[in-house]
């Protein structure tokens, strides 16, 4: 299993290319099961839970193809839907992976799909997802660990609330209603960028959808769904994480690509703790403000709140600022795991239940620490980043499910950083 060796104390400098979005291109990749003519997806980022999606739609009868002169371009085309069991071995690595139940429910009438697996950061269930599609006419039953739907009479158009908006829930609605017939109302929909980059991957494929990125999303079902051309948007989560990077560093980035609005409320939050930005354009700018980093509370919400996947990297920065703040973490009960690791650097956390108290120490060292999820394994590279001495990471297997050439693009900045086996 392999590790990074990162040697603290260097201060970040030059330029890093954000990709796109993964959390964009996993419900833009299961799109394709809603039609036999090709679609075509730009800015794909190179990451494992794209290739385990890719497993998964070949699995289910999508040929993809990936062109050589297109580094992150995919073509999915899937003629016939030939399986339409999604399993286990694949689900259970991934959480996202339950996004092709929406579609094959759609596309085939029935679907066979794991119960989803991904991060150990507290239960995520489904409920939404089975509840909203039973409105749309889906039979469902839970056997064996698999959902098992149908459709005997197919899909009809229905109103949703959802009881708390919920991204995967509203991902698998959409797309399923995109070819039932009547219309579709989803209410207390999510609202993340992510949502309104599948409503215009749809429409590029003929879906009739207006008020996505808003609370309440409209479907006008269609017989059937043409091929398309999509280009994912840039990801709000690696821009966040690199902007930190800079300012835990001392140092000054620029992330090409890539656009604030994207960050919603941590947009404001990271400059009040002292992280400049400066947009123009397509690029942004980060570096850590004179006054230096200060203390900040925050609270995680959905969007346009401060996204849960920052949370670990703000605290990995809170432990280097000036005074105390406050951690609340609304979303994942278990998602502060990667707090024990950050104490064994040297930093002052406390935890009362949902709330990390967060004491900014003058310096952390460098100690043998281990990932525990994805975001977790990013924010103990910043603390290793700015940490004297070396520290080694384990277990960052967690880092390649959602971060493309990490340690490339860190050490082009400056970074002492290195993997091992």
């Amino acid at each position: 299993m392999d590790r990074i060796l990162v040697e603290g104390g260097k201060a970040l400098r030059g330029r890093i290319e954000i990709g796109g979005a993964k959390n964009a291109a996993l419900p833009a990749m299961a799109a394709s099961l809603l039609t036999d003519a090709p679609l075509v997806l730009d800015r794909v980022p190179d990451v494992v839970d794209v290739g385990t999606m890719r497993r998964l739609l070949q699995m289910l009868g999508v040929e993809v193809r990936h062109p050589p002169a297109a580094a992150h371009r995919l073509v999915l085309h899937c003629p016939e839907v030939l399986e339409t069991t999604a399993p286990y071995d694949l689900v259970r690595r991934m959480r996202a992976s339950v996004l092709v139940l929406g579609p094959l429910l759609a596309r085939a009438g029935r679907a066979r799909v794991s119960m989803p697996g991904g991060c150990a950061i507290g239960p995520r269930p489904i409920d939404l997802h089975l509840e909203g599609l039973a409105r749309l006419g889906a039979e469902i039953r839970l056997e064996g660990g698999y959902v098992e739907a149908t459709a005997p009479r197919g899909l009809r158009g229905a109103v949703i609330r959802l009881p708390k908006p919920s991204v995967g829930a509203t991902e698998n609605l959409m797309m399923a209603a995109t070819l039932a017939r009547g219309t579709t109302v989803i209410e207390e929909a999510a609202q993340e960028p992510e949502i309104e980059d599948l409503a215009r991957c749809l429409v590029a494929m003929g879906a009739r959808i207006a008020g996505a990125g808003t609370k309440r999303i409209e479907i006008e079902g269609t017989e059937r769904l043409h091929g398309g051309e999509h280009r994912i948007l840039p990801d709000r989560i690696e821009t966040g994480t690199y902007a930190m990077a800079a300012a835990i560093t001392g140092g000054e980035l620029e992330l090409v690509g890539t656009r604030l609005e994207l960050l919603g409320a941590a947009a404001e939050v990271l400059q009040e703790a002292g992280v400049e930005l400066v947009a123009e354009g397509d690029r942004l700018t980060a570096r850590r403000s004179p006054r230096g980093l200060v203390g900040t509370d925050v609270m995680t919400r959905p969007f346009p709140g401060f996204a849960t996947d920052l949370q670990a990297q703000f605290m990995a920065l809170m432990c280097r600022a000036e005074g105390a703040a406050m951690i609340t973490e609304t979303i994942f009960e278990n998602r502060f795991m990667h707090v024990p690791e950050l104490m064994r650097m040297g930093a002052r956390i406390t935890v009362h239940g949902p709330t990390a108290l967060v004491r900014g120490v003058p310096e952390l060292t460098g100690a043998p620490v281990m990932a525990t999820d994805l975001r977790a394994s990013v924010s103990l590279v910043l603390a290793a980043l700015a940490a004297r001495g070396e520290t080694e990471i384990n277990r960052v297997y967690h880092l390649d499910r959602g971060y493309e050439r990490l340690e490339q693009k860190l050490a082009a900045a400056g970074a002492s950083i290195q993997r091992l086996p």
